[in-house]
């Protein structure tokens, strides 16, 4: 069967052409609309809840808010896991859904949960779904800066202007705020006056709340036309406000500012930005889609942005202070150039050791053409191309099938010209070189593709994080498997006519001679050549404890990511002074371009960080430039050092998208994380003490 399906081709080389015809186009398409990332998504499937009790403590929320929540979520179908977070305000839910599960059918569900729990939590407690996205969707951050504008006036225009134009960018998820104080109209009752008006507190909410509204009262008709009346009674300023009347005394309207002082104020906030150690400031975080393409969705938020610009007040400007198509591109440049490097160097040494420059580039046009059939494999199994996917494709192991067909239909030409063979039949010598070999080649490469077979039946976060490897690579060498033996032999059919006969010698040709010496001693001396084997495998074997391991290759993301942690009892005042001795320190650095501290947590509680924790994102110039040391982690020894002399911070030190990963694994932004279980809080906070101890 094998054989007469190597024959087709053989015969009819139309199909060889058409069936390469549909690989190019099939793989062009698949490689230009596959989505582009830095790391395979880890994630696993979850949806977030947040629901936020402004004034309740850590207690209150998880009694009040947090158990009744977690109490409906509990027994979802194909759930894995329930968790939750209690903070001063905020309460944070996690359900994680089987992998299989559709995100919008689990939302679903979670939401029809939700409804049940609303009866059960405080009056103005509203359990919101965190946005559709993954912990790598905070694509792209910003800083929104200069212009006259106060900070109030700034946040208000990015709330109401900046933030629908982003969000409305497709692929974006949502945009959040972080930092800048959102404009409340405060109206601050003084109790004497109250009290010698006789107007009780609960006349001035009444009142605020009937004399604050527009109504409509339907339409008249007048001299052909119609008008539609409206009540206008909505306050807009400040006086408005002031002249609300609460009632009379001694026949004179009381109107609030009698009894009041109404001024413009700020809504309480857990979270701030800090940047060069200038003051504060408010940024914006652009979240993409979850399955969305991270390189094209950044493309257009940077195309929104730039339309953005003529309509901003003079002298405001988005100031980027992360963009993760920086890190795509380095990742996607640095895969790239080994692919070509590794590809090049594959066709060198066909070159060297076919010895015929035309039967090494056929087997050289396979490598590109089973890059192709590996795009194809990842798009047709979501997968996207990043550093794991495509770093995994090994040219030298892909192009084996085709150079041994090649070799074997090369030997057999040059055996019937060194015979003075001169009527050639190229058709039936290559049927038949090709019939020697497709057993062997067949059964090689279905040997590779077993070795994969276990890793495409993991499961969970081994299954996310090397099955994309296994697809790319099995689709790669099924795509040169079926080049090897169906288009290879058709190829030497008509491209190796001109072939020599044997005579010159190869590149390789002493090291053949060398290796026949070696074969033949081995063979002489079996039991010796079995022990050698077995001490090498035994060393090997004993030099796996003493090699490093890493659950992700590490990749130089071009910054670097310090997470301060202060006492949890410090205000956000005094949180916000700390973070601008830290600015201060790490602008002290040459390599160090701009520095950006977000504390505590947005808008839209995305983040459960207290005003105590603080990410700052720290902007390095090209690392050709850099003078304080030569490496990343000589540079984070220096910054480190420095830094101790800021009183009353800790520090950790990592990279955005390897907090973003290492927070996505284990729930913990760090590379080493204790997590202690029980029901007393004062002996859990003494096995903690013990051990960080242990741990220093």
């Amino acid at each position: 069967m094998l054989k007469r399906a190597i024959d087709f081709p053989l015969d009819n080389p139309w199909i060889v052409i058409l069936g390469l015809t549909v690989l190019i186009g099939a793989g062009v398409h698949a490689m230009l609309n596959i989505p582009i990332d830095a790391f395979p998504d880890l994630t696993n499937n979850q949806v977030v809840v947040t629901a936020e009790a402004p004034g309740l403590a850590a207690v209150e929320v998880e009694q009040l808010v947090t158990f009744p929540i977690e109490s409906a979520l509990m027994g979802l179908p194909n759930t894995l896991e329930v968790r939750s977070i209690s903070k001063y305000g905020l309460s944070m839910i996690t359900v994680v859904f089987e992998d299989w599960v559709d995100i919008f059918l689990a939302r679903q569900q979670v939401t029809e949960r939700l409804a049940q729990a609303r009866d059960r939590i405080p009056a103005g407690t509203e359990p919101q779904l965190g946005p559709l996205a993954t912990p790598f969707g905070e694509v792209y951050q910003y800083t929104l800066e200069g212009g006259d504008l106060s900070a109030r006036e700034l946040k208000t225009l990015h709330d109401w202007e900046i933030k629908y134009q982003l969000r409305a960018v497709q692929g974006v998820a949502d945009v959040n705020t972080w930092g800048g104080f959102s404009v409340r109209y405060e109206v601050v009752v003084d109790p004497q006056k109250l009290r010698s008006y006789s107007i009780p507190l609960r006349q001035v909410f009444e009142r605020l709340r009937d004399n604050n509204q527009n109504f409509g009262a339907g339409f008249v008709e007048h001299a052909s036309e119609q008008y539609t009346v409206r009540g206008l009674g909505r306050a807009v300023t400040l006086e408005q406000i002031g002249e609300i009347v609460l009632g009379a005394h001694r026949g004179a309207p009381i109107h609030i500012h009698d009894v009041a002082d109404v001024r413009l104020g700020s809504v309480p906030r857990q979270g701030a930005v800090t940047r060069n150690d200038k003051g504060e400031t408010l940024s914006g975080m652009v979240i993409m889609l979850k399955g969305q393409n991270s390189d094209t969705v950044i493309a257009r938020i940077k195309e929104a942005i730039e339309k953005m610009k003529i309509a901003l007040p003079k002298g405001v400007e988005l100031v980027p202070f992360y963009d993760q198509s920086e890190v795509i591109e380095g990742t996607i440049r640095t895969v790239r150039n080994n692919l070509l490097e590794g590809g090049g160097l594959v066709i060198i040494v066909l070159l060297l050791s076919l010895g015929q420059w035309r039967a090494a580039l056929m087997v050289a046009f396979v490598v590109p053409l089973s890059m192709l059939a590996a795009f194809i494999g990842m798009r047709a199994f979501g997968i996207s191309a990043n550093l794991m996917s495509l770093g995994a494709v090994d040219f030298g192991m892909v192009v084996d099938g085709a150079v041994v067909m090649v070799d074997n239909c090369v030997h057999r030409l040059q055996t019937l010209k060194e015979q003075g063979v001169e009527d050639i039949n190229y058709l039936e010598e290559m049927r038949t070189a090709a019939h020697e070999v497709a057993v062997p080649v067949l059964s090689a490469v279905t040997i590779l593709i077993g070795v994969y077979i276990p890793i495409l039946a993991l499961e969970g976060l081994e299954g996310r994080m090397f099955r994309p490897m296994a697809i790319s690579v099995v689709s790669a060498v099924i795509g040169a498997l079926l080049i090897a033996l169906f288009a290879v032999p058709a190829g030497c059919r008509y491209f190796l006519r001109d072939v020599r006969a044997e005579g010159k010698e190869t590149f390789f040709g002493p090291l053949r001679r060398v290796y026949g010496r070696v074969l033949e001693t081995t063979m002489n001396h079996r039991v010796l050549a079995a022990a050698v084997a077995l001490v090498i495998v035994s060393v090997a074997m004993g030099s796996m404890g003493f090699i490093g391991a890493e659950f992700m290759p590490r990749l130089d993301e071009g910054s670097i990511l310090v997470q301060t942690i202060k006492l949890p009892s410090v205000s956000l005042t005094e949180s916000v002074e700390l973070q601008g001795d830290v600015e201060r320190v790490l602008l002290g650095f040459p390599e160090v371009t701009r520095v950006v501290s977000k504390l505590g947590r947005p808008d839209f509680a995305t983040e459960a960080m207290g005003v105590y924790e603080a990410d700052v994102y720290v902007n390095l110039i090209p690392h050709e430039e850099w003078t304080t040391a030569d490496t990343k982690e000589g540079l984070i020894d220096a910054m480190a050092a420095a830094l101790q002399q800021v009183p009353g911070v800790g520090f950790n030190f990592t990279q955005p998208m390897a907090m973003r990963l290492d927070e996505a694994v284990s729930g913990v932004k760090a590379d080493v994380a204790v997590k202690i279980f029980g029901d007393d809080a004062e002996i859990l906070e003494q096995k903690a003490d013990e051990a960080l101890r242990v741990m220093r």
